[in-house]
């Protein structure tokens, strides 16, 4: 009998045992499913978050080259109206600097031209002067003097583009020649200059003085 009741108690206690174990592991798995679910959300708050910064980066990334562009596009624009200004300032001055040379030029060539010209019946006399020596006084000191002047001229004509215009035996060309007479000639057909009578010169191709010139008829 007393064995029996021992195998009751024994029986009872291994059941309340179990009860105890099975009751908690059956608070344990809630405790458990809440950490997962605690570890879910919080990796989902992780997520969105980093979500959130990378959206925030992009947009800042995106206004950062808003802004870039307007500033190149701005720095364009004014590297395109400092351009602008150079070309014409430097058109201008380019021109200023064409005029003022030329303007110096035709000084300097009015200028020579009224020299020349007063300087012609100088040359005009010398070259009667040179005209009238006999043969024999070709060697005198005087005359030779003469000649060296006469040529020192012919060297400032030179230089300065002065030459002399062709006359004799030449077609008559009323842009060269003066004609003041007319004579019979042998030698030259009608219309061609027969004879010299003044020399003409011309400056930098610009006539200074017509030849005067009689012309065969």
């Amino acid at each position: 009998m007393k064995d029996e009741e021992l195998k009751k108690s024994s029986e009872e206690q291994g059941t309340e045992e179990t009860t105890a174990g099975e009751t908690q592991e059956t608070e344990a798995k809630p405790a458990e499913n809440e950490a997962e679910s605690e570890a879910a959300d919080a990796e989902k708050t992780e997520e969105s978050q980093t979500s959130d910064e990378a959206s925030e980066g992009t947009e800042e990334a995106e206004t950062i080259d808003i802004k870039t562009a307007k500033l190149k596009e701005k720095y364009e624009a004014e590297i395109a109206d400092w351009k602008d200004k150079y070309t014409r300032l430097y058109a201008e001055f380019d021109n200023f600097r064409k005029r003022t040379e030329k303007e110096k030029i035709q000084n300097f060539d009015f200028g020579a031209r009224d020299v020349i010209e007063k300087l012609l019946p100088v040359v005009d006399n010398f070259e009667r002067a040179l005209g009238t020596v006999e043969e024999e006084d070709a060697e005198d000191a005087f005359t030779k003097g003469i000649q060296g002047i006469y040529k020192q001229i012919q060297k400032m004509f030179e230089d300065l583009q002065v030459k002399a215009i062709k006359a004799e035996g030449e077609k008559f060309d009323p842009n060269l020649h003066n004609a003041v007479m007319q004579v019979a000639s042998e030698e030259y057909e009608s219309g061609v200059v027969a004879q010299e009578l003044q020399k003409g010169y011309k400056f930098h191709d610009t006539v200074l003085r017509h030849s005067m010139v009689a012309v065969a008829e």
